[in-house]
C-alpha cells in the first residue's frame, strides 16, 4: 500500500508524462508535493520503484517509466504531440542527466569537519562517469589551485576506500576532518599533498587516514 505521499508523487510524474513530456525534475515534484528538500523526493521515487510502480533507467536521472499505477486509478490515454528536431534534441539532452547526492563542502585548504551524507543533489551529464558509484562536493579553499580546482568548483568523487600514489583523493583524517588532496606514500607514511606553494603537506600514519574517494571530474564555478 502507498502512503499518500507516494501516491501523489506517482499520479503527478503519471500525468506530466501523459503529455508527451519528460519526466518532471526534483524541483518540480518538490514543489508540486510542498516539500522542503528534494532529498525527500529521492526518497519516494526509491520506494515507488522498490514497490513495483515505477522503473528508473540506469545513469538517466530523468528517465522514469511508470510501471503500475494505484488500484483504482484509470490510465488515461498518452497525449500525441509532435516534437521538433530541436526540441528533441533538448529533452535528450536533459534525459541524459544523472542525478548526483551533493554531500556539502569539502575544504582544499584546512580540513573542515567530516562531510554530513544529508544533503541537496547535483545533475551532471552522464558521459562524465564511469563505473562506480559517485558523489559530488563543492570545493572550499585554494589548497588545489595548480591542480585546476578552484573554490566553489564541484567535484565528482568516484567511492573508494584505496587510491594510487598520485591520485586526487577525498581522505577523512582522524575520523573527523574531510580535505581533498593528492595522496603521496612514503617510509610507512601517508602524505596529504597541497597544490599551492603556501601550504604544506601533512604526514600522517597510515591508520589516521581513510580514503573515501577518487577525485573524477570537476565542473567549473565561474564568478
Amino acid at each position: 500500500m502507498l502512503t499518500q505521499k507516494q501516491r501523489d508523487l506517482l499520479l503527478f510524474i503519471h500525468e506530466r508524462m501523459t503529455k508527451g513530456d519528460i519526466a518532471p525534475s526534483f524541483d518540480e515534484m518538490k514543489d508540486a508535493l510542498d516539500l522542503k528538500s528534494k532529498s525527500g523526493i529521492h526518497r519516494l521515487i526509491t520506494g515507488l520503484v522498490e514497490r513495483g510502480y515505477l522503473q528508473r533507467l540506469p545513469n538517466r536521472a530523468r528517465a522514469l517509466e511508470v510501471t503500475r499505477l494505484p488500484e483504482g486509478y484509470q490510465k488515461p490515454e498518452p497525449v500525441q504531440s509532435a516534437k521538433s528536431s530541436v526540441k528533441q534534441a533538448v529533452v535528450n539532452a536533459i534525459s541524459d542527466l544523472t542525478s548526483l547526492p551533493l554531500l556539502g563542502k569539502i575544504a582544499a585548504g584546512t580540513p573542515i569537519e567530516a562531510i554530513s551524507h544529508e544533503g541537496d543533489y547535483f545533475d551532471v551529464p552522464a558521459a562524465m562517469l564511469g563505473h562506480g558509484e559517485f558523489y559530488a562536493l563543492r570545493v572550499e579553499g585554494d589548497s588545489m589551485i595548480k591542480a585546476g580546482i578552484n573554490d566553489e568548483d564541484i567535484v565528482i568523487i568516484r567511492k573508494s576506500d584505496r587510491a594510487q600514489d598520485g591520485r586526487i583523493v577525498v581522505a577523512l583524517v582522524d575520523g573527523q576532518e574531510v580535505t581533498l588532496k593528492r595522496l603521496r606514500r612514503q617510509d610507512g607514511k601517508v602524505i596529504l599533498e597541497p597544490e599551492n606553494d603556501a601550504y604544506k603537506p601533512r604526514i600522517l600514519t597510515p591508520d589516521r587516514v581513510q580514503i573515501q574517494g577518487e577525485l573524477s571530474s570537476l565542473i567549473r564555478n565561474y564568478h
